[in-house]
């Protein structure tokens, strides 16, 4: 009797049917026939085991490296092997065995030896369950058998024993139709020498007449069976072999060329099987492009974070609330082991931040300066409108230095004479009684913001970290202002996805904030391509909630109210349809955030290693885009509280890709580069 190969798993299952009534039991190979792996190699599985061993033991203060521990565990796997050689036939090894000796090991004798297995199998055996993915249509099938019936058996040759192949089965979703898993590990008896058949039929009584065996294997799978009289049948999937092949591939260009990192964890990320399905065209662009970004921008800030000691972690402003998400996917799988952070997520704003800034420090000029950036804002109510201050007690101030409220201040609206803006300059540096006033004022808002901090642990570390979208570090540079009068005011640290720096950030010793995917400090040419459009980041990250206008005290002043902005004018209406718009975006970013931290952990990249290929994401898809990526992604509704209402009469720059039309994206081809090369020459100029 010969097996019969099949290169397609429609053509194996239309055999397997045509046999199913001469037949009595179905046996399964696992791994490779009913289960394949998003990975080439199952060996990939093992340094992420070791780097979690190597976590977890310098949480317990022991200090060992996971190429050690890595070649800890193959010494005594091989040496395992080589004695269970002596006495069967299948150089078999039993995880159990030789990991327990690797923990002993490591972790010496003092250690809870079972505690300490059980964790670390656990996480291996999660690694497992986020590769594996079930043939759909082959699972299928063994439904059909069990339904009519039939005997259905699972039976692998690994070191897992059989206690965790049900695991795996269980978490694949089909360990109910199952009559038993079987395991080499358990016996030292592998389908390989074709003892295991023997097992088998003795254990549940089998007839080898009645039997038909699946699995990938010509030897262990085809040939060994049918050497008993058992019918089989051996998958020889092309796809897979090729999908395998792909990955192989990256992953040793990837040994020279640091771009193909990026492409092999791209790679492991996309979806198989029953996942593969149709899906919004803005999913895919969040799962394949903004996923990957904002996966590495998470993955820079765990990063710094347990490079230089931080224990707290803020997310803050309205794209942290997604951020914070995507630590949650990302940081305990690719981290496992070790002490992160903890994290949580502020609400704030500039507009709720800038009165409270102002509480203990006053208003200076640079402070104002900062309202003048939008060209929306134009005078001195403006000023008052940012800072939630009254206008009126400000009046006589104003007179002396012959300003009013309504004096142009912005050279971005008609009527602005620069001596005005010196008037204002000399008149925050000179009145006391002004400075006062701004204080009183702002006094209120500033003790319901501490009593809000007080409560979210913010004063409780020496060192945190507060991550943002970016750009200018407004929020952070309000935040500090606002509480650096205190004596257990922490060191902040911000850690922007990208910081365009278009004014001087006042750094100090206790406030810093870097650029992780881009910094204008640091000359980084691809990666500057996101300054294209900066908006877009900012909608994509966008929370449901509304944006935060004001920290108030309560009424008996006992407690702190956090002040949402409406939510039922045309503007609030405006952007939760943008929101609705962007829902599969999301969506799809959280999906491949998921994929992002198995693949990471498998890979065991850093983040700067990863860097060539996010920056071509950033190139491609920012300044070299399709003109149907641009129509589908484009946005629709920007709001910005601190975005004054006054016509300016600076018009938007005609020149931005994102703002051209759908003819010019399409009909104008050298468009891109045109535009490309302008911003490497606005990049030199800065």
């Amino acid at each position: 009797m010969k097996s019969r190969q099949f290169y397609s798993l429609s053509t194996l299952v239309r055999a397997g049917r045509a046999l199913a009534a001469s037949i009595d039991t179905v046996s399964f190979d696992l791994f490779d026939t009913l289960l394949i792996r998003r990975i080439h190699d199952p060996d990939m599985v093992k340094p992420a085991v070791a780097r979690y061993i190597c976590n977890r033991a310098a949480s317990m203060g022991i200090t060992k490296s996971w190429p050690y521990i890595l070649k800890l565990r193959s010494t005594f796997e091989k040496e395992q092997r080589a004695a269970t050689g002596l006495r069967f036939a299948d150089q078999e090894a039993r995880y159990p065995d030789y990991m327990g000796r690797v923990v002993k090991t490591v972790f010496g004798e003092a250690a809870d030896h079972e505690a300490l297995l059980a964790e670390i199998t656990d996480y291996e055996l999660s690694l497992e369950n986020a590769v594996l993915v079930p043939r759909t249509e082959l699972v299928a099938w063994l439904r059909e058998l069990k339904a009519q019936g039939k005997r259905v058996l699972i039976v692998s040759d690994i070191y897992l024993p059989a206690s965790h192949l049900e695991r795996l089965v269980e978490h694949a979703g089909f360990l109910d139709q199952v009559d038993a898993v079987v395991s080499s590990a358990d016996s030292f008896l592998a389908k390989a020498s074709g003892l295991a058949y023997p097992l088998l039929k003795e254990r549940f009584g089998l007839d080898y007449d009645r039997w038909l065996h699946i699995g990938d294997n010509p030897i262990s799978d085809g040939l060994r069976p049918t050497e008993h009289g058992i019918q089989a049948l051996v998958l020889r999937d092309g796809k897979e072999k090729f999908r395998k092949s792909l990955l192989k591939r990256y992953c040793n260009y990837s040994l020279d060329q640091h771009f193909y990192r990026g492409r092999a964890l791209q790679q492991i990320m996309l979806p198989l099987e029953a996942e593969n399905i149709p899906r919004h065209p803005l999913y895919v662009k969040g799962f394949n492009v903004f996923a990957p970004l904002f996966s590495a921008f998470i993955q820079g800030v765990a990063e710094h974070c347990l490079r230089s000691g931080i224990k707290r972690i803020f997310f803050f402003s309205r794209e942290g609330w997604l951020f914070e998400q995507l630590w949650h996917e990302i940081a305990p799988r690719l981290y496992a082991g070790a002490e992160l952070p903890t994290v949580s997520y502020l609400y704030v704003s500039r507009m709720a931040l800038a009165p409270a800034s102002c509480a203990y420090a006053g208003l200076d000029r640079e402070h104002a300066d900062i309202v003048f950036l939008p060209a929306g804002n134009r005078d001195f109510r403006d000023v008052c409108r940012v800072f939630g201050l009254q206008a009126e007690p400000f009046l006589p101030y104003l007179a002396q230095h012959q300003l009013t409220v309504e004096t142009v201040l912005s050279p971005a609206h008609e009527g602005f004479i620069p001596e005005n803006r010196i008037r204002l300059n000399e008149m925050l540096e000179e009145e006391e009684g002004l400075q006062e006033e701004v204080r009183r004022q702002t006094r209120a808002a500033n003790t319901a913001l501490q009593l809000y901090l007080e409560e979210q642990g913010f004063f409780e570390q020496p060192d945190v970290a507060l991550v943002d979208i970016g750009w200018l570090g407004t929020i952070q540079r309000f935040l500090h202002r606002a509480v650096a009068h205190r004596p257990d005011a922490p060191r902040c640290y911000g850690l922007l996805f990208g910081a365009s720096r278009g004014i001087a950030y006042p750094e100090t010793p206790r406030n810093q904030v870097k650029g992780v995917l881009y910094d204008r400090d640091r000359f980084d040419l691809a990666a500057s391509a996101m300054l294209t459009n900066l908006d877009l980041f900012e909608e994509i990250c966008r929370a449901p909630h509304p944006t935060l206008n004001a920290y108030r005290l309560a009424e008996n002043a006992a407690g702190y109210e956090l002040v949402f902005r409406r939510n039922d004018d045309a503007a609030a209406y405006a952007e939760q349809s943008h929101s609705e718009h962007f829902r599969p975006l999301q969506e799809g970013i959280l999906a491949g955030a998921k994929q992002y931290g198995t693949a990471a952990a498998l890979l065991g990249y850093t983040f700067a290693e990863l860097r060539p290929w996010l920056n071509y994401l950033l190139l491609t898809r920012l300044a070299f885009p399709k003109a149907i990526e641009i129509e589908e992604i484009r946005h629709q509704q920007h709001l910005d509280d601190f975005h004054g209402q006054h016509q300016s009469k600076v018009r938007p720059d005609p020149q931005r890709l994102w703002e051209r039309s759908s003819f010019a994206l399409r009909w104008r081809p050298f468009l891109r580069t045109e535009l490309f090369f302008r911003q490497i020459r606005e990049r030199l100029k800065h």
